[in-house]
C-alpha cells in the first residue's frame, strides 16, 4: 500500500472513531449506562447489591398497592414474559410477592414486600442524589434543560420518525 493510501486510510479510521464517539444514539446509551452503573454502585453501598438493572422495570413502575403483570409490562413498555422474569427474580430475593387479586381470584397482584419497598425508596433517593450531583457539576439550568428535553422526547404521542 502506498504512503498516500495509508495516510488516507488512517484519516478515514480517525474520522470513523470520532463519529462513533459523537453518534447521538451512542451518547444517549452511554449517558444512561453511566447513570445506571452509578445507581447500582450506590445501591450496593446501601445494602442492595443483589438488585440489577433488569429489576428497574418493576421498581420504577409498580403502584404502591401493587398491580397485575399485564399493567406492569405495559407501563414498563416490555413484554409480559420479560417483566415476569424480573418479578420471579425479585420474588426469589424477597423483594416482591404475588398475591391473589381480591377482585378476580384467578389473577395475581404483584406487590413489593417491605424489603422491596425499602429498596425502592433507596433507589429513588439515590437517583435524586445523582441528580443533585449533576446540578453541582453541570449547573441547575443545564440539568433542568436536560430533564425538560428528555420529558419532551419521551412523550407517548411523539413520533421521532416524523419529527426528523
Amino acid at each position: 500500500m502506498s504512503k498516500s493510501r495509508r495516510d488516507e486510510a488512517g484519516r478515514e479510521q480517525a474520522r470513523s472513531e470520532e463519529s462513533r464517539r459523537e453518534d447521538f444514539v451512542a451518547l444517549l446509551y452511554n449517558a444512561a449506562d453511566g447513570l445506571v452503573a452509578e445507581l447500582l454502585r450506590r445501591m450496593d453501598q446501601a445494602g442492595y447489591g443483589d438488585v440489577r438493572q433488569t429489576h428497574g422495570c418493576v421498581f420504577g413502575n409498580i403502584a404502591a398497592d401493587g398491580m397485575r403483570l399485564t399493567e406492569l409490562a405495559e407501563l414498563a413498555n416490555m413484554t409480559k414474559q420479560g417483566v415476569g422474569e424480573a418479578v420471579s427474580d425479585l420474588e426469589r430475593m424477597g423483594y416482591a410477592e404475588r398475591v391473589a387479586d381480591p377482585s378476580d381470584g384467578r389473577a395475581k397482584i404483584i406487590r413489593l414486600t417491605e424489603r422491596g419497598r425499602a429498596a425502592q425508596r433507596a433507589g429513588f433517593e439515590i437517583i435524586a442524589g445523582i441528580e443533585r450531583d449533576w446540578v453541582k457539576r453541570f449547573g441547575a439550568e443545564r440539568v433542568r434543560e436536560l430533564r425538560s428535553l428528555l420529558l419532551d422526547l419521551t412523550e407517548p404521542e411523539l413520533d421521532l420518525a416524523r419529527a426528523a
